[in-house]
């Protein structure tokens, strides 16, 4: 991925976005105020660098964190917990099928973005967009519930600057 600009943001940019994420995720964006942040223009992405840390990205105008985000915030809205034999595949870019879904955020609807962790330690494996409503993954017993986005091990994830 080629970097095609990075600029800081300015205060009044920076206190929209930060709206916006609160109205998504809650307080826990409020200690973002105190970070220095720059948006990086990539071929594929935009991301937002915290303190030269890729940990948000722009999805179809929309920010949200990326794995290295979700698992640096520690965030608990817009999870979808997905059982041990789910792991490996999500890790790999799969798509995230319905009967691997132990537990979904029940706000999420159909097009939203979620942060996909696994059961056990609740660490982010992937980002992705919702197929479904939160309820209807856990209900459902075949199909593709969320399209993967970016995951762990990705050329988002081992990006460097």
């Amino acid at each position: 991925m080629k970097v095609k600009s990075r600029v800081q943001l300015r205060k009044n940019v920076k206190n929209k976005m930060l709206k916006d994420l609160e109205s998504t995720f809650g307080e826990e964006m409020i200690e973002l105020e105190k970070k220095t942040l720059e948006k990086v223009t990539l071929d594929e992405f935009s991301l937002i660098l915290m303190d030269s840390k890729p940990l948000l990205f722009e999805v179809e105008g929309h920010l949200f964190p990326t794995v290295r985000g979700a698992l640096e915030m520690e965030l608990q809205k817009r999870l979808v917990v997905v059982d041990k034999g789910a792991i490996q595949f999500v890790s790999n870019g799969a798509d995230i099928m319905a009967p691997g879904i132990l537990e979904a955020d029940p706000e999420i609807k159909e097009g939203d973005l979620v942060i996909i962790v696994e059961e056990t330690h609740r660490k982010a494996l992937a980002i992705g967009k919702a197929l479904m409503e939160g309820q209807q993954m856990v209900d459902a017993d075949s199909g593709k519930a969320i399209k993967s986005i970016t995951h762990v091990g990705d050329k988002l994830w081992n990006f460097e600057f």
